[in-house]
């Protein structure tokens, strides 16, 4: 049972368990007692989350856990809590750890660290800190930052990490988890997930009936995965709507049309609405305004189009869960919203199509690999992400035509050289930006004040945690200097070397 306090990370916790093949169920940390233990859990992850502790009307964990006699796990905000209700001590901002840190193992014969190196990379998003711990814990690890990142009470079975085990950026992440399910909460390898396509099908055909719906085509994977199960599901009686919004890369609007109707020989409609959503953009500067503008217009188009179909009545969507949770995590009372993605938060209340979401609770990884089940080509299965919004949060700040063409040409540039020059395996995502600051450069012994374009290049499974990736400087090089050349009113190329967290991916 993993009990949420808001985390971002908890249906990432969710799926380390089930790679585990043991079943795991998520609950809001004050879910009723009685439907918590209603069923008859082996043992408890407690999750990360936004608050701290200490704060008035903190999350807390129910009274019942310590008396239930259950293995538990507390991960960040997790172990905060467990030590707090147990008696130990929590304090505030004297210890801010955001990304990587060494971690070294002290209880080398602890259960928990079995097969875990003396040293590792773990990684860290805290600013509270325990110093001082429960009756009966002891030390299991440390950073150099962090006394306890590790602790445990070996006669309870209760354990609780700093860092976070589930990101793929802490090395024996899944080691920690295998080793609390297993060798602490003795539980046994009996599990396994049921055919996903199987059942999205089943679900998709219950739900419809004999209805007809459409789908919201982008082109990207996700889309193109949730509708390949669909037209599974129920044939010729889905139709796919592409919109070309006037936010979409160099020629990606044919290369769409020339993938999905040529190649997987879907019904598609390509619907020319770039003047009406820059229009609606036009002006605007706040990101989430524009988040909220684009969903509603996109809505706008399908339900108009849906108008043409008698007895339409669904829309497909390739909602993935990294969206929802950033938009604000679900079932859980703590949970923060980082920024509304346009297909979730930025839906107008009152719609007239009905959504269907079979993705809704996968990650990117995971829907890659149910492309590759349905037959898809490569080329769409690995397709890099790219946000529904488009440009429109790349071009920071208001939106028209003419900055548009200037961040098309300056990505097109940036992702050519980086395809043609990445040493071995290409980053998980890679793109310009196109900021709203300028500077003076000198050109031809003139004097210029033109745009700054960032080069945004990160490594990540799923798009929940990301590393900056480090590109060759010759590459960097050719980037900035082709940017520069050929693309007017540009005259500064930077390159973001952020992680996340604390950034996002996207700069909007």
């Amino acid at each position: 049972m993993i009990l949420d306090f808001g985390a971002q990370y908890a249906q990432l916790i969710a799926r380390r368990v089930r790679e585990e093949h043991i079943y795991s169920e998520i609950l809001p940390f004050d879910a009723p007692w009685d439907e918590i233990m209603a069923r008859d859990p082996a043992a408890f992850i407690l999750t990360g989350g936004p608050e701290s502790v200490l704060a008035d009307g903190a999350p807390h964990v129910p009274p019942q856990l310590a008396e239930a006699g259950k293995p538990v796990l507390g991960i960040c905000y997790g172990l905060q809590e467990m030590a707090r209700a147990l008696g130990g001590e929590v304090v505030p901002g004297e210890i801010r750890e955001f990304g990587k840190a060494e971690l070294v193992v002290d209880a080398v014969h602890s259960p928990l660290f079995a097969g875990v190196a003396a040293r590792s990379q773990a990684w860290m998003s805290h600013g509270d800190t325990v110093i001082q711990l429960p009756k009966g814990f002891i030390t299991l690890a440390h950073t150099e930052a962090c006394a306890q990142a590790a602790v445990g009470n070996p006669d309870t079975n209760w354990y609780g990490v700093q860092f976070h085990p589930e990101v793929k950026h802490t090395e024996f992440g899944r080691q920690v988890f295998h080793n609390f399910l297993r060798k602490i909460a003795g539980l046994s390898e009996k599990w396994e997930m049921a055919s996903f396509i199987e059942r999205s099908v089943e679900q998709i055909r219950a739900q419809v009936g004999e209805g007809k719906v459409l789908c919201a085509l982008s082109g990207g994977v996700d889309s193109a995965v949730a509708a390949t199960l669909t037209a599974r599901a129920i044939g010729d009686r889905l139709t796919c709507v592409f919109v070309d919004h006037g936010l979409l890369r160099e020629r990606e609007a044919e290369q769409v049309v020339e993938a999905f109707r040529d190649v997987l020989h879907l019904n598609l409609i390509a619907v020319d609405a770039r003047e009406r959503f820059l229009s609606a953009l036009a002006g605007v500067v706040d990101p989430e305004e524009k988040r909220k503008i684009i969903g509603r217009e996109f809505i706008a188009v399908f339900e108009e189009h849906a108008k043409e179909f008698a007895g339409a009545k669904f829309l497909v969507q390739g909602t993935l869960y990294p969206d929802v949770i950033e938009s604000k995590t679900p079932l859980s009372k703590a949970g923060h919203k980082i920024k509304t993605h346009h297909n979730v938060g930025g839906l107008p209340e009152r719609m007239h199509l009905t959504l269907i979401e079979p993705l809704r609770l996968l990650f990117k990884d995971e829907v890659r690999r149910v492309g590759r089940e349905l037959g898809l080509p490569e080329h769409v299965v690995n397709r890099q992400p790219f946000p529904g919004p488009g440009l429109a949060v790349r071009v920071l700040g208001a939106v028209d035509r003419e900055r548009l063409d200037v961040l098309r040409r300056a990505d097109a540039i940036a992702r050519e050289e980086i395809e043609r020059n990445a040493d071995g395996e290409l980053p998980w995502q890679y793109f310009a930006v196109l900021t709203p600051l300028q500077s003076v450069g000198v050109m031809g012994d003139g004097r210029t004040y033109a745009n700054l374009v960032a080069i945004r290049a990160v490594s990540s499974e799923d798009g929940m945690t990301a590393d900056w990736s480090r590109l060759p400087a010759d590459v960097l090089a050719r980037i900035a200097t082709r940017i520069v050349n050929e693309v007017p009113g540009v005259n500064r190329v930077v390159y973001d070397v952020t992680s996340k967290p604390p950034a996002t991916i996207e700069w909007e």
